[in-house]
């Protein structure tokens, strides 16, 4: 749909949905500070281009910060659209049953796919117009987002690798602390796809950084709902057309070849780590310093009229909450499939940044049913992080607060319908009590053969508060509820009541 992220920006433009700034505006703190109060207005405000940054490329930042922007990106009207096709798509999976209709959909199914695999750019791609060999970093407008910040980081690197073993792709977004011209730490905490590769490489694993191009890639490289999906294909799937990927110059790697930057390297296996952090999180707080793997910077090409893509990490709300929506609708039908058919609905709040706080909607047909579904979604992908999730069912709309809050009065008893679990936690979550594992909370509202008739949430759930925290918003709560709460160590039932120790820790 897009040729570059120009296209988009125009587009944008074309909708009243852009700004341009053309004063100078500084990468370090001030592009940050204008885009963290823009993302916090009504509906999200505009996307913002930074015409003069100091270096000869424009920064776009918010260009996913709203729910229009977002169905702008992916190209459709609705979120619902990717759903119907989708299921229209599954629809076409041959069933157990054989015969001529099965072989029918085999071959329908082949055909359909084989339109969306990437294929290989003919030419000389956009994405290498410029080429530097002796490449520095320093060239790039990369932000300081945070005053506590270690340092510039690239915010919205497309981590390309491929599995050393099988030669299957990855691509995925992770922080990228710059310690130099030629070097940038690179954020693989222990269960992301990369670190896996790492591990499995014998000696140096060829790692390209894309940043730009269309803007359905960075939707896709930030979501991991299915790491074993080619990215790629999903943009073929998305767009009804394969991406056209090129050959890097220094590393055995395809990419993009509409992409606005291409930053080739690798990572030596036998390196020490280096300190990373600390920084501003996704989470809203700033996550420690760690220990990560460093990238070697081996050339940088570029489009001739480039645009650096940014987005900025802070307290919710923020840019990154609308990537949410469109993932419920496309992932939902291969949660589904894979982890457990009962699932009609999901939603991630966005108060819970990442998926802290999930609300879940099934199918109910017996008891323990809304437990066996966490047990599966804990054990699915990124789900693993999730640390409160609330299960409904019936005519609840899990996406309007009240709908929620009504089941869990009338059909919630702490005794009976609350699970309690422990399992992995991210790098970031500061409310872990041993690295790398955190409690997980269930509470089952689905509908039981006894209802209540309760009219506060207090008479069931009970939330501790910091003093100062006490007048705080809902939104504001609930946010602390996610970062803060570890269930393992903050949950207990008394007098049947649950309560939740959501204070700093």
């Amino acid at each position: 749909m897009y040729r570059s992220l120009q296209d988009y920006i125009k587009l944008l433009e074309s909708k009243g949905e852009l700004i341009r700034i053309k004063e100078f505006t500084n990468p370090l703190l001030e592009i940050a500070a204008y885009t963290d109060r823009i993302c916090k207005s009504p509906d999200g405000g505009k996307a913002l281009l930074f015409e003069n940054t100091g270096t000869r490329f424009p920064v776009l930042t918010n260009m996913y910060g709203s729910e229009q922007r977002m169905k702008y990106a992916i190209g459709v009207d609705s979120f619902e659209d990717i759903s119907e096709r989708i299921k229209e798509f599954t629809g076409e999976l041959p069933s157990s049953k054989k015969g001529i209709v099965n072989t029918f959909k085999m071959f329908r199914l082949i055909n359909d796919i084989s339109k969306w695999f990437p294929v290989d750019f003919k030419g000389q791609a956009p994405c290498q117009e410029s080429v530097q060999y002796n490449a520095r970093l320093s060239t790039l407008p990369i932000l300081k987002c945070n005053p506590a910040d270690a340092g510039q980081f690239i915010t919205m690197p497309m981590v390309n690798t491929c599995n050393p073993l099988t030669g299957a792709r990855n691509v995925e977004t992770v922080r990228m602390q710059i310690f130099s011209d030629t070097t940038s730490s690179i954020h693989w905490h222990a269960h992301s796809t990369g670190a896996g590769f790492l591990a499995g490489s014998s000696h140096r694993l060829p790692v390209a950084i894309c940043l730009g191009g269309d803007p359905v890639y960075n939707y896709l490289a930030k979501t991991h709902f299915q790491e074993e999906i080619d990215k790629y294909l999903l943009a073929g799937f998305l767009r009804d057309k394969p991406v056209e990927l090129v050959q890097c110059f220094t590393q055995d790697l395809k990419v993009p070849a509409d992409c606005d930057f291409v930053i080739e390297g690798y990572v030596q296996k036998s390196e020490v780590k280096a300190l990373e952090g600390a920084f501003n999180d996704y989470t809203g707080c700033i996550s420690p310093a760690g220990m990560y793997p460093v990238f070697h910077v081996t050339c940088i090409s570029h489009r001739m009229d480039a645009v650096y893509p940014a987005i900025v990490p802070g307290i919710p709300p923020q840019e990154c909450q609308y990537f949410n929506p469109a993932s419920e609708k496309i992932f939902l039908s291969t949660i589904k499939t894979v982890i457990a058919p009962e699932i009609t609905d999901i939603h991630i709040r966005e108060e819970g940044t990442e998926e802290n706080i999930i609300i879940v909607k099934i199918d109910k047909r017996y008891d323990g049913q809304p437990f066996k579904v966490a047990n599966a979604l804990w054990g699915f992908q990124q789900m693993m992080f999730n640390k409160l999730m609330v299960i409904v069912d019936g005519d609840t709309d899990i996406r309007d607060r009240n709908s929620v809050k009504s089941a869990i009065l009338n059909n919630y008893s702490p005794e009976r319908d609350t699970l309690i679990s422990r399992g992995a936690a991210r790098d970031s979550d500061h409310s872990s009590s041993v690295g790398g594992v955190v409690g997980k909370l269930c509470i089952d509202a689905t509908s039981h053969n006894a209802t209540y008739s309760r009219k506060e949430i207090s008479e069931v759930i009970q939330i501790i508060y910091d003093k100062e925290e006490q007048n705080s918003s809902d939104y504001r709560k609930l946010w602390l509820l996610g970062i803060n709460c570890n269930p393992e160590r903050d949950a207990a039932i008394k007098e049947g009541i649950l309560t939740l120790d959501a204070r700093s820790k």
